[in-house]
């Protein structure tokens, strides 16, 4: 007891300038062996990163108000034009015309849609946000995926709109509701998948007018040369074999099946899709990785 009382004391008067020996310092923790975040974690901040820039892109749909006036007038005079202008010049068997042109419509116009993906990332890189973006700890992936996704939204409010309106003038649908909305659901399938093909065209263009060049000519051919405003039978017999088995002409047919009857498979065009989505999604976020 005498000797432990001793040092307490010899440990309390010693000088402060000498403190007694001192104790080694602690070696610092070992890092653990898996420091990389679980599968559960990555998928929840991907999410959380594509989210926030869905958002960024709908707001700014909504702070230039006139570019979205007028992306919806557009459709709206497709859907006049063809039905009182071509309405009584073309002959489609089995179909009233309006029931035969509105799947058409609707496909066109969200091709048309995704073009916009395209213009949209050329813009944002011209003013150096994507190399913003690529400088931000977030998945490299949600940039491309929170712009399609944006666009996807507003191709939505589009097809509501010009569904609306082809009511107006007379389109009903003979298949009932659920199948009208399954291909909804296609029409929509498709032109996201459109959109990753665009998004390439967009980070390769560096601006949005050569984006805008660049894309037209490759969706004109698609679009015009199908099954949309006119049967494939009535063209001439080169071009039959081109737009009968182009994809567009065949997720027209499907939507036409689902939504007024006739022949199509939405198999084939789901099938089209997929494969689109599986070609076009890696490519698109390679070409971002070695952008800016």
């Amino acid at each position: 007891m005498r000797s432990l009382t001793t040092r307490r004391g010899a440990s309390r008067s010693a000088p402060d300038g000498d403190a007694g020996p001192k104790s080694p310092a602690a070696p610092p923790a070992a890092p653990p062996k898996n420091s990389r975040p679980h599968l559960k974690e990555r998928l929840y901040w991907g999410a959380s990163d594509i989210w926030a820039v869905t958002q960024r892109n709908l707001i700014a749909y909504t702070r230039i108000p006139e570019a979205m006036v007028f992306s919806s007038i557009q459709p709206i005079m497709f859907v006049l034009l063809f039905r009182y202008v071509f309405g009584g010049a073309v002959s489609t068997p089995g179909f009233r015309y309006v029931d035969f042109i509105m799947p058409g419509i609707f496909v066109q116009t969200v091709c048309f849609g995704a073009v916009t993906t395209g213009i949209g990332l050329a813009e944002d890189l011209g003013k150096g946000l994507i190399e913003r973006f690529r400088s931000l700890p977030m998945a490299r992936s949600a940039v491309l995926a929170g712009r399609t996704t944006a666009d996807l939204c507003r191709n939505v409010f589009v097809v509501l709109l010009m569904t609306v309106v082809g009511v107006a003038v007379g389109f009903r649908s003979g298949t009932g509701f659920f199948s009208f909305m399954a291909g909804v659901f296609l029409l929509l399938a498709f032109a996201y998948a459109l959109s990753w093909g665009f998004a390439v065209i967009g980070l390769a263009a560096r601006n949005a007018e050569t984006a805008q060049a660049m894309a037209f000519p490759l969706l004109f051919p698609l679009t015009f040369a199908s099954s949309a405003f006119v049967p494939v039978a009535s063209m001439p017999g080169w071009l039959q074999a081109f737009a009968r088995n182009q994809p567009v002409s065949i997720v027209i047919d499907a939507c036409r099946h689902l939504m007024v009857g006739g022949h199509g498979s939405p198999l084939a065009a789901m099938a089209w899709t997929l494969g689109m989505l599986a070609v076009l999604v890696p490519l698109a976020v390679r070409k971002y990785r070695r952008t800016a």
